[in-house]
C-alpha cells in the first residue's frame, strides 16, 4: 500500500514547496499592497526616475484617476496595442535582427495565435519555440508580453480591491499607474533575481547561433535514413524563464518547457521555478486583505485555495504513484525498488521524478502558468484528471496574478448572494450591499468561459478539421480537446499533448476562446469595481454576515466546485473517466 502514499521522500519535498510558500505570503503580499497603495518602497530610489521618465513622455497624470469604464477602455487599448505590435514582429521576423537561423515570417492564423495567446496571459504554443522563433521574436515580442499582460491581471485586480475599501467614489484608479507599478516594482525585480538564481544552475542565456554536435552513435529513422549529428539551440533563456513563471505566463522557450534540460536544467532550478509559479498568486490573498483593511478575510480565501489544492494535488500525486492502471491488471510490478522510479514514469524526467512532476502539474493548472516539466498526456486517467479540474475550477485556486484574486472574489459574491438568501439576510460584503447588478456580472464573468470551453469542444469534436489532428481516438482524444479548450478560455496555455493544434482551425477557434476568456471576465470585473466604489459602507453589527469564518469558506469551496466541477460532470465522464474504467478499473 506504500504506492498510494507519499512516502518520505515524496513527503519532504511536498513540504519543502508548500511551507515556504506560505511563510513568503505576508512579506511579499504586504510589499505589494505598499507599491499599489502608492506608498514608498526602497526600490523608488532607483526606478522612481525611470517611472517618472515615461509618465512624462507618455503625458500621464498619475494624479487623475478613472471611472470603470474609462480603465476597461486603456485595458483595451493596450491589449490591442500590444496585439498588432507582436503580430507585425511575428509576420516580419525573418526581416529582422537576431534571427541567426533564419526564420521565416510566421503565417496569419499562427501569428494570430501567439499574439492573442501572449497579450492574454494565455501562452498557449501551438509550435516548437526553437524551431519557429527568432531570438528577436522571443525577446522583444514575447518576453515583453509576458510583463505587459501580467501586470495587466495585476491592475485589474487591484482595481477590484481598491473598488471594495472606497465609499461613494466614482473613480477607481489610473490603470496606467497600476500597470506600471506592476512592472516596475513587482514582476521586474523578482524576474532579475530568479533569472540570476537560474542562470547560476546552468539555464543558458546568450545570443549564439545554434550548434550542430556529431553524435555518439548514429541513429536511423523510420525510412532508413541515418542521423549523425544533432542540432542544440541556443537563446536568451533564462530571462524569458523567470518572468513566465513569475508572471505565471507559462509557454517556454522550447518545445518541451520546463523539462529540457536547458530551462530547467537541475532540481533546484525546478524548484525555484515551482516555487515562483504560485508565490505571487498566493501573496496577492494577504494584498487583498491590507488594502481593504482586514487581513481575516485576506487569510481565508488563501485558506479556501490551500484547502483545495492539497489534497487534489495529493491525489494526482498518487495516481501516478500507483502507475498504469492497464499494466496493474495484467499483475504487472511497477514499482521497483528505488521509490522514486516506481509507478508511472512515462513521460516524465527521471531527474525530477513523479512528485515534483505530478506537483509541477497541479501547480501550473491551478494557477494560468500552463508551463510543463512532463507531458500530461501520458499520466494516467485519474492523474490526468486533477489538472484538468484545475483548470475546471475556473482557474481561482490559485489562479494567475491577479485573475486569480478577482475570479474568487466573483465567487465570494455569489456565495454571499446564496448565504444571504438562505438565511434571510441582505448580501454584503464588506459592509458593501451586494445588490443585482453585481450578481449578474459576477454571473456573466463566471459563465463565459464555461460557454466558451463547451461550445468550442462541441465544434471540434463534431467537424471534420477538428477530429482530423486528434492522435490518439476514443476517451483520450475527447480529453485532449477539452483540456485544450479549458487551457485556453481559462487563459492557462498548458496543453495535454497529442493533439495538433498548430491548423488554420485550431489557431484561429482557441484564439478567440482566449480572447473571450480574457476580457469577458475582466470587464465585467471592473464593472463591479465601479458599482462597489459608489456604495456606502453598512457598519458591520451583530446580524452581519460572517465572511472570514470557517463556516463561510466551507460554504465557497461547496460553491466552487458545484460550478466548476458539476457544470462539466458529462465531459468529465465521456473522457479521463470512461478511459480509466476501460483500461482495466
Amino acid at each position: 500500500m506504500s504506492h498510494f502514499f507519499l512516502n518520505i521522500n515524496g513527503f519532504v519535498q511536498y513540504i519543502s514547496f508548500l511551507v515556504p510558500l506560505l511563510i513568503l505570503v505576508k512579506p511579499l503580499g504586504n510589499y505589494m499592497a505598499r507599491v499599489y497603495s502608492g506608498q514608498f518602497v526602497m526600490l523608488e530610489h532607483i526606478l522612481g526616475p525611470v517611472e517618472d521618465f515615461c509618465y512624462k513622455i507618455a503625458r500621464i497624470d498619475q494624479m487623475k484617476e478613472m471611472t470603470w469604464k474609462e480603465y476597461a477602455c486603456a485595458v483595451l487599448v493596450s491589449s490591442f496595442g500590444g496585439f498588432l505590435l507582436l503580430f507585425a514582429i511575428l509576420r516580419f521576423q525573418g526581416n529582422l535582427p537576431l534571427n541567426p537561423q533564419h526564420f521565416p515570417n510566421l503565417s496569419n492564423d499562427l501569428a494570430f495565435n501567439i499574439a492573442t495567446s501572449f497579450i492574454t496571459n494565455t501562452n498557449w504554443q501551438s509550435y516548437a519555440g526553437e524551431s519557429t522563433l527568432s531570438n528577436f521574436s522571443q525577446m522583444f515580442g514575447l518576453t515583453v508580453q509576458n510583463f505587459l499582460s501580467a501586470s495587466m491581471g495585476l491592475a485589474v485586480a487591484i482595481a477590484f480591491v481598491r473598488s471594495l475599501s472606497r465609499r461613494n467614489s466614482k473613480t477607481i484608479g489610473n490603470f496606467w499607474v497600476d500597470w506600471m507599478r506592476g512592472n516596475f516594482y513587482i514582476l521586474l525585480p523578482l524576474s532579475l533575481l530568479l533569472a540570476i538564481l537560474l542562470g547560476s544552475q546552468g539555464v543558458i542565456q546568450n545570443f549564439k547561433p545554434y550548434v550542430n554536435a556529431t553524435l555518439i552513435e548514429s541513429l536511423k529513422t523510420e525510412d532508413g535514413k541515418e542521423i549523425t549529428t544533432q542540432t542544440i539551440p541556443q537563446g536568451p533563456v533564462a530571462s524569458q524563464v523567470a518572468i513566465k513563471q513569475i508572471g505565471s505566463n507559462g509557454g517556454g522557450f522550447f518545445n518541451t518547457n520546463s523539462a529540457h534540460p536547458f530551462e530547467n536544467p537541475t532540481p533546484f532550478s525546478n524548484y525555484l521555478e515551482l516555487l515562483a509559479i504560485m508565490l505571487i498568486a498566493a501573496s496577492l490573498c494577504y494584498t487583498f486583505g491590507v488594502m481593504v483593511n482586514d487581513r481575516r478575510q485576506g487569510w481565508a480565501i488563501l485558506i479556501c485555495m490551500t484547502v483545495i489544492f492539497i489534497p487534489l494535488s495529493l491525489y494526482g500525486i498518487c495516481q501516478e504513484q500507483k502507475g498504469n492502471p492497464r499494466l496493474s491488471y495484467l499483475n504487472i510490478d511497477q514499482q521497483s525498488s528505488k521509490a522514486q522510479m516506481g509507478g508511472n514514469m512515462e513521460g516524465k524526467e527521471v531527474r525530477f521524478g513523479i512528485v515534483n512532476s505530478a506537483l509541477w502539474a497541479s501547480a501550473t493548472t491551478a494557477t494560468s502558468n500552463g508551463s510543463v516539466n512532463s507531458m500530461h498526456d501520458s499520466y494516467t486517467p485519474l492523474g490526468g484528471l486533477i489538472p484538468l479540474i484545475f483548470l475546471l475550477l475556473s482557474e481561482v485556486i490559485f489562479g494567475g496574478v491577479g485573475s486569480g484574486l478577482y475570479g474568487i472574489l466573483l465567487f465570494v459574491f455569489i456565495t454571499v448572494f446564496i448565504s444571504g438568501l438562505m438565511v434571510g439576510r441582505t448580501p454584503e460584503y464588506l459592509g458593501k450591499k451586494i445588490q443585482t447588478f453585481e450578481i449578474k456580472m459576477a454571473s456573466i464573468g463566471i459563465f463565459v468561459p464555461v460557454m466558451i470551453l463547451l461550445f468550442g469542444s462541441a465544434c471540434a469534436v463534431m467537424t471534420r478539421a477538428g477530429t482530423f489532428s486528434i492522435f490518439n481516438p476514443g476517451a483520450q482524444g475527447l480529453s485532449e480537446i477539452l483540456y485544450a479548450f479549458a487551457s485556453t478560455s481559462g487563459n492557462n496555455g498548458s496543453s495535454f499533448a497529442g493533439l495538433n493544434a498548430n491548423t488554420p482551425f485550431y489557431n484561429t477557434l482557441l484564439g478567440i476562446s482566449m480572447l473571450f476568456g480574457r476580457f469577458w471576465t475582466i470587464i465585467p470585473v471592473l464593472a463591479i469595481a465601479g458599482s462597489m466604489a459608489e456604495k456606502n459602507v453598512t457598519p458591520i453589527n451583530g446580524n452581519s454576515m460572517s465572511t472570514h469564518s470557517l463556516l463561510f469558506i466551507s460554504f465557497l469551496i461547496g460553491v466552487i466546485f458545484l460550478v466548476g466541477v458539476l457544470t462539466y460532470l458529462p465531459a468529465i465522464t465521456l473522457a479521463p473517466v470512461s478511459e480509466y474504467f476501460r483500461l482495466g478499473k
